[in-house]
């Protein structure tokens, strides 16, 4: 399985509303339930009125469109990281999966997932 890793920093952060963000951006996720609105963007767009944010994040996705038959794909990378002590934040799209490791972690990351057999493309 092939991962693409990205060039920027992320943030993962908490808002009061919607309108916070940039729409035109070209790279966030947003999640919005009864009890909140989660963003993860380039922390150089990340709004400046959030309730809380954590910065120092870096991030990679599975390359090509996964099918939705496909199990335990997300499993087994997550299951990898845990055996290395790398936590992870996940955002899943309608084509792929997204995996986001502390900023600090990435190198490490990198090197056990090469290890259990899985390729990055430069």
């Amino acid at each position: 399985m092939k991962l693409k890793k990205f060039d920027f920093d992320l943030t993962v952060c908490k808002l009061g509303g919607v309108n916070e963000i940039d729409l035109a951006d070209d790279f966030y996720f947003v999640g919005r339930t009864d009890e909140e609105i989660s963003l993860v963007c380039k922390t150089e767009n990340t709004p400046e009125n959030t309730i809380s944010r954590d910065d120092g994040w870096r991030g990679f996705r599975i390359e090509g469109e996964l099918d939705f038959s496909l199990i335990g794909i997300l499993s087994k990378l997550s299951s990898v990281l845990a055996d290395n002590n790398i936590g992870i934040f996940a955002v899943s799209t309608y084509n792929t999966d997204y995996i986001l490791v502390k900023k600090e972690k990435l190198n490490e990351a990198v090197k056990a997932l090469t290890q259990a057999g899985y390729e990055f493309l430069e």
